[in-house]
């Protein structure tokens, strides 16, 4: 069964990206924070944070074929439309780095070339940075040692080669997997085996390519904001924020489409095992986001500790209620299995994890990014979320209308139809 847009989900997709934009030009027009750095980083934060759905419905799709696993055959179709978003989310991304790259927004301090010399000579836009001293060279009151340190990684050149390289591999397996996955609805018997046995290989081969490249790419782009610090967990920190992003919204999407009466042949044992992925990850996220603060805290290392006392003592309310939104809501509302199999319960829970994931996003970048300038949640972040989210919906729906729902020739979808736990 083909699923068809509907002129009011149109509408209501339509209705956000206006609403939102402005919302967000408003917004804009409030910034007078320098090179409107604010604005610069409320556009990293929707564009990592709907990215990194899109980069997690990838990974748990690959995941999935890697280990044969029957049950998710079912909806298959709805991963495959989370991670097409990637194929236009980059964009946002990119504009960040350039824009910072050119000295558009100061985002990246490290960035800046002055820090990275010892002495100067001269004056103003005119001068000279040189590593030693050599005759009329003062000392250079930018010059930073940490940062100058970490030069051999954290260079414009050898940072664009590595995010082209991210993207470039995203979006290529991506493209792989959706055009397979179609290729395999017209195939039977010898050609469907030999199909299958590749896509088990290529996604193994792309889980090994995502295991280096999601905790690099959450280096280069987000820790790397604030630029003294660094956390041996942050990768994997982040990754389960984008994990259980991805779970969210593959769920309330499942849901949806259930209700518009796609996909009767998926049950509540399917709903059941989501929302297990759902509470299992929303665990892990914060097993690592503790295990990251309290080893932090607890050795109170100066160049360590100053990540989290920047925002206990200036955004409290934004780190603690980012944790406890993201702990708690799904540890109280969805230990029990009646929860976890109730589709209003499972959409108003996790429509609140979704927002609490946003907000961890905005923890992540926001006080590195603007400092005492960050005052908390406004229009501008709420105008850039919501025109984001109509057109992260806009995508995904529309990619949905592109193929049936269900899978038609694939070895475990009789598996899956009568999955029962």
């Amino acid at each position: 069964m083909n699923f068809t847009l509907s002129d009011r989900a149109r509408s209501i997709t339509f209705g956000l990206i206006i609403l939102g934009a402005v919302a967000t030009v408003a917004g804009i027009m409030g910034d007078h924070t320098d090179h409107h750095q604010r604005t610069w980083a409320n556009l990293l934060v929707n564009g990592f944070f709907f990215f990194g759905i899109g980069l997690g419905a990838l990974f748990f799709f690959a995941l999935q074929n890697a280990t044969e696993t029957a049950w998710s055959v079912m909806v298959k179709r709805v991963f495959e439309g989370l991670f097409s978003y990637l194929k236009w989310g980059w964009i946002p991304l990119v504009i960040v780095f350039a824009a910072a790259s050119l000295h558009m927004n100061h985002l990246y301090h490290w960035m800046d070339h002055t820090l990275y010399h010892e002495y100067m000579v001269g004056e103003g836009e005119s001068a000279q940075y040189v590593d030693e001293a050599v005759q009329g060279a003062v000392a250079n009151p930018n010059y930073d040692s940490l940062i100058a340190g970490k030069k051999a990684f954290l260079n414009q050149p050898f940072f664009w080669i590595r995010t082209i390289a991210y993207l470039a591999t995203f979006v290529f397996f991506a493209g792989w997997f959706r055009k397979q996955s179609l290729q395999m609805d017209k195939e039977t018997g010898e050609s469907l085996n030999k199909r299958m046995i590749l896509n088990y290989k290529r996604s193994a081969l792309f889980l090994v390519f995502f295991a280096v490249f999601s905790s690099i790419l959450a280096w280069d782009w987000i820790m790397s904001i604030d630029t003294h610090w660094f956390s041996t967990l942050y990768g994997w920190y982040t990754f389960a924020g984008m994990w259980v992003s991805a779970m969210i919204s593959a769920v309330i999407l499942v849901l949806y489409l259930k209700r518009k009466g796609y996909l009767p042949q998926v049950n509540n044992s399917h709903i059941h095992d989501m929302g297990k992925w759902v509470f299992a990850i929303s665990f892990l996220w914060t097993y690592l986001y503790f295990s990251q603060f309290m080893l932090i805290w607890y050795s109170n290392i100066p160049e360590e500790v100053t990540y989290f006392q920047q925002r206990i003592d200036h955004h409290p309310g934004l780190m603690w209620g980012t944790f406890f939104i993201n702990f708690l809501v799904p540890m109280v509302m969805l230990m029990s299995r009646d929860a976890k199999r109730s589709p209003r319960f499972l959409i108003l829970v996790g429509s609140i994890i979704f927002i609490g994931h946003w907000l961890d996003v905005n923890m992540m970048v926001m006080p590195g990014s603007l400092g005492h300038d960050f005052h908390g949640i406004g229009l501008l972040e709420i105008g850039m979320f919501t025109t984001f989210l109509g057109i992260f919906l806009y995508t995904v729906l529309n990619a949905l209308t592109k193929a049936p729902l269900t899978v038609v020739n694939h070895p475990y979808l009789d598996e899956s139809v009568h999955h029962q736990i």
